[in-house]
C-alpha cells in the first residue's frame, strides 16, 4: 500500500521549505499509527490487570499495522461518522482472529484516541523543533563570539543611534532563543499526558481499575498519566502552540534583519553564496534573500493562526462542538511552520556572510553623528546635559545643512578647551557593555541547555 497524499490544494510553500521530519511526524501513516499506537496501548494495559486475556492483546499488537488499514474506506466512513475511530476500530477488529473479535477499544471513547495520537505527534515535533533551537543557539552563541568587537551601527526607527557590535546584535537574539527553548520544554512536558477517560470524563466505562490502566498505557506510550480529563481544557495545547507561534517570531525578526542589512545601500550581511541562490528570472545580477523571506512568509502565517488558536479554548460542557476540529489544521500546520522556520534559520546563521569593514564603514555614512550621544555626555561636566544636548543638536543640523562633520560643527560654538572631552572618543570605545552582553548571553545559553524531559 502507497502512502501518496490523496488531491488536495498544492503547498508550494512546505514544497519549498517544509522540514521533512516534521512532514513525516504529520504524515497521514503517522496521524493512523498514532490511534494504533494508543489502541494497543490500552489493551495491553488491560492484559495487564486481568481484563483482557494476553492472546487478545497479543493478535491485536500484531493486526495495528497502519499498512494494512484500507485508508480509501477510513476516509470514507468517516466522512459518514464525522470522526475516523469507529470505523478505524471496525476495520482493526475485523484482522483480529475470530476469538479476539469485539475485544478493541474498551471503555474508550474517539477524543481518548485521537488526543493521545496528537500527543504522541506533539511531543515527536517538540524533540525535534527543540534540537534545531539547540542547533541555532549554539551557531548564534558561537558567532557572537567571534563578532564580539565588530563594531556596527546601531539602528533604532531604522536610523542611526549609537554604535553597537555585531555580536551584541545576535545575543539579543540568542537571549530570545535561550527564552524560547526553556518554553518548548515546558510546554512539551504540558502535552505529553494521554488521554484515557471515556465518553464524559468521568471513566466509567473503564472500570474500578481506570487509573491502572491509564498509567499502565501511558508508561507504554511514553507519556504522563494525569486523572483530570482534558477533552475540553485545551490550554496546554494553546500553549504549546503560542510557544511555537512565538519561536517562529523572533525567527522573522531575526530574518527581516538581515533582508535589512543585505540591502545594497547597507550592505552589511547577506545569505550564503549558491549558484543561482535567490536569482532572478530578468535580472541577473540578483541574489535576493530567500531564505529570510520564507522564514517572514512562515511567521505571517503563524501570527493570523494565533486567533484560531485562542478559540480552541472555548469548547463547552465535556465534549467540543467544531472547536476541536480546528485543531486538526492549526496544530499539525503551525508544527510545519516552525519546523520550516528554524531548519531555515539554522541555514541562516550558518552561511550569512558578515562584512566587519562595510559595517565599520557605515558608521561614517551621516559625518559622524552616530556620534552625538557621545559627544553630549562627554560636554555634559561643562554645560550640564540639557544645555549639552542643545548645543550637539545645533551642530548636527548644521553638520547635515552644510555637509560638513559633526566635530567641525562644534568647533564653532563650543571652546577648544572644553571640545578636548569628545575629540578622543572612537566609536568603538562607546560600545558600553556590549562585550558583557555577548559573554552573558551565551552563558545563560550554555546553563540552559538542560535535558528535554
Amino acid at each position: 500500500m502507497t502512502w501518496d497524499r490523496p488531491p488536495a490544494p498544492f503547498d508550494l510553500l512546505s514544497q519549498i521549505a517544509g522540514d521533512s521530519e516534521i512532514q513525516a511526524i504529520f504524515s497521514e501513516r503517522a496521524v493512523i499509527d498514532g490511534w494504533l499506537r494508543t489502541e494497543v496501548a490500552l489493551a495491553s494495559a488491560q492484559a495487564e490487570l486481568g481484563i483482557l486475556p494476553r492472546h487478545v492483546r497479543d493478535a491485536l499488537a500484531a493486526a495495528a499495522d497502519a499498512d494494512r488499514i484500507d485508508r480509501e474506506r477510513l476516509w470514507d466512513e468517516t466522512r459518514v461518522v464525522g470522526y475516523p475511530i469507529l470505523p478505524l476500530v471496525r476495520q482493526l477488529d475485523a484482522l483480529l482472529p475470530p476469538a479476539s473479535r469485539g475485544t478493541t477499544h474498551l471503555g474508550a471513547t474517539t477524543q481518548d484516541v485521537m488526543d493521545t495520537g496528537l500527543v504522541l505527534q506533539l511531543t515527536a515535533a517538540s524533540d525535534h523543533l527543540i534540537g534545531l533551537l539547540d542547533r541555532i543557539g549554539d551557531l548564534l552563541a558561537q558567532r557572537a563570539v567571534e563578532h564580539v568587537r565588530d563594531i556596527m551601527p546601531g539602528r533604532t526607527h531604522a536610523m542611526h543611534a549609537v554604535p553597537t557590535t555585531f555580536g551584541a546584535k545576535l545575543a539579543g537574539y540568542l537571549d530570545d532563543f535561550t527564552h524560547h527553548r526553556a518554553r518548548a520544554i515546558q510546554t512539551r512536558r504540558g502535552v505529553a499526558t494521554i488521554s484515557l477517560y471515556g465518553a464524559g470524563g468521568t471513566s466509567a466505562a473503564y472500570g474500578e481499575q481506570s487509573q491502572q490502566i491509564r498509567r499502565l498505557a501511558a508508561a507504554e506510550l511514553g507519556l504522563e498519566a494525569g486523572d483530570v480529563p482534558w477533552h475540553v481544557s485545551r490550554g496546554r495545547l494553546a500553549e504549546w502552540a503560542q510557544s511555537w507561534i512565538l519561536t517562529i517570531g523572533t525567527a522573522a525578526r531575526f530574518a527581516r534583519e538581515v533582508i535589512d542589512l543585505s540591502r545594497n545601500e547597507i550592505a552589511e550581511v547577506s545569505e550564503r553564496q549558491g549558484h543561482h541562490r535567490g536569482a532572478s528570472s530578468t535580472m541577473p545580477q540578483k541574489r535576493n534573500p530567500i531564505t529570510s523571506e520564507t522564514i517572514v512568509g512562515c511567521s505571517i502565517i503563524a501570527g493570523a493562526l494565533s486567533a484560531a488558536v485562542a478559540r480552541i479554548m472555548e469548547p463547552g460542557h465535556e465534549r467540543a462542538a467544531g472547536e476541536w476540529h480546528a485543531e486538526w489544521f492549526v496544530l499539525p500546520t503551525l508544527a510545519s511552520l516552525a519546523g520550516a522556520s528554524l531548519s531555515g534559520m539554522v541555514d541562516l546563521v550558518t552561511g550569512m556572510q558578515i562584512d566587519a569593514d562595510r559595517m565599520r564603514a557605515d558608521l561614517d555614512l551621516d559625518h559622524g553623528l552616530i556620534m552625538a550621544e557621545a559627544y553630549m555626555i562627554g560636554l555634559a561636566p561643562a554645560f550640564g546635559r540639557e544645555r549639552a544636548h542643545d548645543v550637539v543638536y545645533e551642530a548636527a543640523q548644521t553638520s547635515r545643512s552644510e555637509n560638513i562633520g559633526l566635530l567641525d560643527a562644534l568647533v564653532r560654538t563650543v571652546p577648544r578647551d572644553q571640545l578636548d572631552a569628545v575629540h578622543s572618543i572612537d566609536p568603538a570605545a562607546y560600545v558600553g557593555e556590549a562585550p558583557h552582553v555577548v559573554e552573558t548571553a551565551v552563558a545563560a545559553w550554555t546553563a540552559g541547555k538542560g535535558p528535554v524531559r
